[in-house]
């Protein structure tokens, strides 16, 4: 009798550990950056810091973009500890684009596909040993992605 118990008291700890977890992983979600409509508040409002050109920061994008709604971007650096990678956009109705966050024994680097609804200059921007650095390029859209 001790022992269903002691399982189903085990069972609906793991239960509402597991409820809990989105409510946590919705919280560290920078919504005001992720919602804002010019590139420099969305910056500030992630990091709140100036960011420092670096060539320490890669980034490859190709120089058109036939088709805007599939624009793949790779960004990877040198730098050591580095915390987060950012992408945005700086023409597009909400400037960034993407935010991964890195452990420590992450390999700084990261691939994905993002919209770009105009021809726009795109950042990378790298958080690391508690400094902000970036990269940028201008990427020519010829089919915008973003809707419209």
């Amino acid at each position: 009798m001790k022992v269903h118990r002691r399982l189903m008291l085990k069972g609906m700890l793991a239960l509402g550990a597991i409820a809990a977890w989105p409510r946590l992983l919705l919280a560290a979600r920078p919504d005001s950056a992720f919602s804002a409509n010019d590139a420099d508040k969305a910056i500030a409002d992630l990091f709140g810091q100036i960011p420092l050109d670096s060539d320490q920061v890669k980034m490859k994008i190709p120089d058109i973009a036939e088709n805007g709604a599939v624009v793949p971007v790779t960004v990877s650096t040198d730098l050591d500890n580095v915390e987060s990678i950012s992408i945005v956009v700086v023409n597009n109705p909400t400037p960034l684009a993407a935010v991964f966050l890195l452990t420590p024994r992450s390999i700084p680097s990261v691939a994905v596909r993002i919209k770009m609804g105009q021809t726009s200059q795109v950042r990378a921007l790298v958080s690391a040993g508690g400094n902000l650095y970036s990269t940028s390029k201008d990427v020519k859209v010829t089919i915008g992605g973003c809707g419209g």
